[in-house]
């Protein structure tokens, strides 16, 4: 996964060997069907397998050797067994994406330790145990890449989403810390901090409220952005146009975390 030869197309997935968790809806869904277009061979966690199912059916049509496993990160057994079940079927793992997640907006003086608890041990804890369980392959057969889904929250203070924008700010930093401890081992560690893209997640939030007219109007481009917009930044970090990158944060937001004081 690092020197290329210059020959090499560089946005070619062909051969990899990709898990996506969260990875039958919203950004994580995106995300698969355009690594599978790349050429990767994915396949996508989701504790529903229904939403597996539909996924796969879609995934049909762009090649074979796509998959799915039922996975709740938050079940740390279970994401061995998903990690396990990958290397079994394909003998290998090259890439990991973490796009799954949970959110909840509640007032910080009323949200309960539980609540607050279920978004850090599936945003944070969970996806930790996805990367080192991933690692651990990746390790042994020198290199491979992850990407971890945070959030531009984790760079700014929103109100009544405190565990949701906490658990981000530590995977922007867990991601850094892991670029540096892997590196040796060959194996990029990347996030993509999205802004405000309406998914099944947060769509309540933002659609058709004052929050979602305020970011908004904080927003150069004066939209949300698509799903599609963030799977492309996904497809750079795991192609060999990136082998160079470790440790960075790629921020898609349409310019909201550039704006400064507004006019």
């Amino acid at each position: 996964m690092g020197d290329q030869d210059v020959d090499t197309p560089i946005f070619d997935l062909k051969g990899q060997v990709a898990l996506v968790t969260g990875g039958t809806s919203g950004l994580g869904r995106a995300i698969a069907v355009a690594l599978a277009r790349a050429g990767a061979q994915v396949t996508v966690g989701s504790r529903d397998a229904a939403k597996i199912d539909d996924t796969l059916g879609e995934l049909a049509s762009l090649g074979t050797g796509h998959g799915g496993v039922q996975l709740d990160v938050a079940d740390f057994a279970a994401v061995d067994r998903a990690v396990e079940s990958v290397v079994a079927s394909h003998g290998r793992l090259d890439l990991l994406v973490n796009a799954a997640g949970v959110t909840r907006r509640t007032p910080s003086l009323d949200v309960t330790m539980d609540e607050f608890e279920q978004i850090v041990r599936t945003n944070y804890l969970g996806l930790f145990k996805c990367c080192q369980a991933a690692a651990r392959i990746m390790r042994e057969q020198d290199g491979g890449c992850i990407i971890n889904i945070a959030s531009i929250s984790a760079a700014f203070g929103w109100a009544d989403v405190a565990a949701y924008s906490s658990s981000k700010a530590a995977v922007v930093n867990l991601t850094r810390s892991l670029a540096n401890d892997w590196a040796k081992y060959r194996i990029r560690v990347n996030a993509i901090a999205p802004g405000v893209i309406p998914t099944a997640l947060n769509r309540p939030l933002i659609e058709g409220t004052p929050r979602g007219e305020w970011f908004l109007a904080h927003t150069p481009q004066g939209r949300f952005g698509e799903p599609h917009e963030i799977a492309g930044a996904a497809v750079y970090l795991a192609s060999p146009a990136a082998s160079y990158c470790t440790g960075e944060v790629l921020t898609v937001d349409g310019g909201f975390s550039a704006r400064g004081v507004g006019v």
